[in-house]
């Protein structure tokens, strides 16, 4: 496998990405197996980029042909992978907004990265908010015995101008983060009208991750490649310069999943 590239999906409204499984009104969001978090399928993140590309000769370089007339199914010379979380912003009393993270994730950030600083993973409850004052959090005070003080915290977000707002970071311990990051979703109250535009069935709630929240997805070019690696890293480059803002999930009549993207 070729090195591993990163793009961040910065999300300017909020993405929802449907689940295999509905538990009774809740139409509930993809989420990992492993650490029941949310992230976006490699997937539809692949199929947005794949619809994005006009130039027939490059989708099909890049993603692989359609079954058309016969073909033979091929691959394409760029492969994609999930979009993780690396920050979720949550609300707080005490600080308006902080964005949370956990070691595992920045571990699985680290690795991805290929980590070229050597940064070491931080510890739980490091932060980059003063460490003299409690934090309130959604349903969640951290004392300030509890706090400390991070100094290079700001080598574990991005410097892209879209996300320089996010200088309340904090680290939570795995099951903390994770707790957090489910109170935080947003949830939508949907219901079903019929022909008579009367209220047919209920109502439903629909998950999504917020906006603020910042994601990443790596990349890398094939073995299909062979050769032509080169080219195919300067066309998926091109790719994602030229769309820098995609629609991913659906509901684009309402706003939703629209991100920023940047490497």
């Amino acid at each position: 496998m070729s090195a591993i590239n990163l793009v961040y999906l910065y999300l300017l409204s909020p993405l929802h990405t449907g689940s295999t499984t509905q538990e009774g009104n809740l139409l509930g969001i993809a989420r990992e197996s492993h650490t029941n978090l949310p992230y976006v399928p490699s997937s539809t993140i692949r199929g947005r980029l794949r619809a994005s590309e006009q130039d027939q000769a490059k989708k099909f370089a890049l993603f692989g042909n359609d079954l058309d007339n016969g073909e033979t199914l091929t691959q394409g010379s760029i492969w994609v992978g999930d979009g993780s979380i690396l920050w979720l912003p949550v609300p707080s009393l005490s600080h308006g907004v902080v964005w949370v993270s956990s070691p595992t994730l920045l571990r699985r950030w680290l690795r991805f990265s290929g980590n070229p600083d050597g940064l070491a993973v931080p510890d739980p409850y490091q932060t980059s908010l003063p460490t003299n004052a409690p934090v309130y959090l959604k349903d969640a005070i951290l004392p300030a015995t509890s706090l400390i003080k991070w100094t290079d915290w700001d080598k574990f977000t991005s410097k892209h101008p879209e996300s320089e707002g996010m200088q309340n970071v904090l680290v939570l311990t795995d099951q903390h983060c994770e707790t957090l990051i489910q109170m935080s979703l947003w949830r939508q109250v949907k219901i079903k009208l019929d022909e008579h535009k009367t209220v047919n069935g209920g109502f439903r709630y629909e998950e999504a991750i917020p906006p603020d929240t910042l994601m990443y997805f790596p990349w890398g070019v094939t073995s299909q490649a062979n050769g032509s690696s080169a080219k195919a890293l300067t066309d998926f480059q091109s790719l994602l310069a030229k769309d820098s803002i995609l629609q991913i999930g659906g509901q684009e009549s309402l706003g939703r999943g629209f991100v920023q993207l940047f490497s």
